[in-house]
């Protein structure tokens, strides 16, 4: 039975896959489940949504509990630029890769599992921060049940693979399988995050599924002896098409590379504020992504500005210093603004 589901249906799943906060998050879910249709068509989709906002109230509600009662956290809050989460098989270096680029100090081992729950850290770059969380391994030997959840925050991933190990390839192969599995897929388009992905079973799309950029790092570079050669054998024999670098966390070769690479294939841009006769306020820019206007950027100050602004002054790369724009104007990196209301 077809599932027929409404614009106030259609509104309330794309204001779910936009959201990052998981409070919004959960009240997106409960409007889906408030206006969907109710019919056998739907009912699948119903106790999708149920379970989903069962979950998701039991990870909130976990912090308040406290202590060993509450355990750690499975779903971390984002913050910075955007958060990235970090993906690998066993052994592959993740945890070694986090600590380096974030100073966490997270726990590294040169055994597998080391890392049992999400470990969150913030790499700077170029005045904004990217929020890394390193994850459990993916393995069937070791199976998390939490796994696809906690992807849910992230905006694109790192997967990282030893490429010295000789069964990297069926170790990559096994992931992408496990992750299906979970409804997740990775994909070399930065767009694509939060876009509709898979068919449910009611015959549209699967609000649930979801598709994640990736960046492919080829780890411990320094123990091979042409990197590069190495890393573009790999890519094509496991016919991946993800953008890729060759890195190390022992010597630090390529970590540099990975910000510039986040940034550009995320479509980051900073934007900065300012007040009438001052200075702009250069010391924490607001970050959007590319595309996005100037009335993204008021609803970012305040949520209330943005339907109480009437135009704003800009400075920037197009146009001229302090011309008046319109709240649909698309901003660039290192543009100012100054919002009227």
């Amino acid at each position: 039975m077809p599932a027929n589901l409404t614009p106030e249906y259609k509104a309330a799943e794309a204001a779910f896959r936009k959201a990052r906060d998981p409070l919004a998050r959960l009240d997106s879910l409960r409007e889906m489940l408030r206006v969907i249709p109710k019919h056998k068509g739907t009912d699948h989709l119903q106790g999708d949504i149920k379970h989903r906002i069962k979950e998701l109230s039991e990870e909130l509600e976990r912090p308040k509990r406290g202590g060993a009662h509450g355990g750690p956290a499975l779903v971390i809050h984002p913050e910075g630029a955007a958060q990235i989460a970090l993906l690998g098989p066993p052994n592959a270096g993740k945890s070694s890769l986090h600590a380096r680029l974030t100073g966490s100090g997270a726990p590294v081992a040169p055994y597998p599992f080391t890392t049992q729950f999400p470990q969150p850290g913030m790499m700077p770059h170029e005045g904004i921060h990217f929020q890394l969380v390193d994850l459990p391994a993916i393995s069937r030997d070791h199976p998390v049940p939490w796994f696809a959840s906690a992807l849910q925050m992230a905006d694109a991933c790192l997967l990282v693979v030893d490429l010295g190990d000789p069964g990297c390839l069926d170790q990559v192969e096994a992931m992408h399988a496990i992750l299906r599995e979970r409804r997740v897929t990775l994909t070399d388009r930065p767009e694509s995050r939060g876009e509709p992905a898979g068919a449910a079973a009611e015959g549209g799309d699967d609000p649930f599924a979801l598709r994640l950029p990736a960046l492919f790092l080829g780890n411990r570079a320094d123990r091979l002896a042409d990197p590069e050669a190495e890393l573009q054998t790999f890519l094509e024999l496991a016919g991946l098409s993800y953008p890729a670098l060759a890195v190390s966390a022992t010597t630090g070769r390529g970590l540099g590379e990975i910000g510039p690479r986040l940034f550009t294939h995320l479509g980051i841009v900073r934007v900065y504020t300012k007040a009438p006769g001052r200075p702009a306020d250069r010391a924490r820019p607001f970050t959007l992504r590319r595309g996005q206007t100037v009335e993204d950027v008021a609803r970012l100050v305040h949520k209330d500005l943005a339907g109480a602004l009437k135009y704003a002054r800009l400075w920037g790369t197009a146009g001229f210093d302090g011309q008046h724009v319109g709240r649909e104007h698309q901003v660039a990196d290192g543009d100012v603004v100054e919002l009227h209301s």
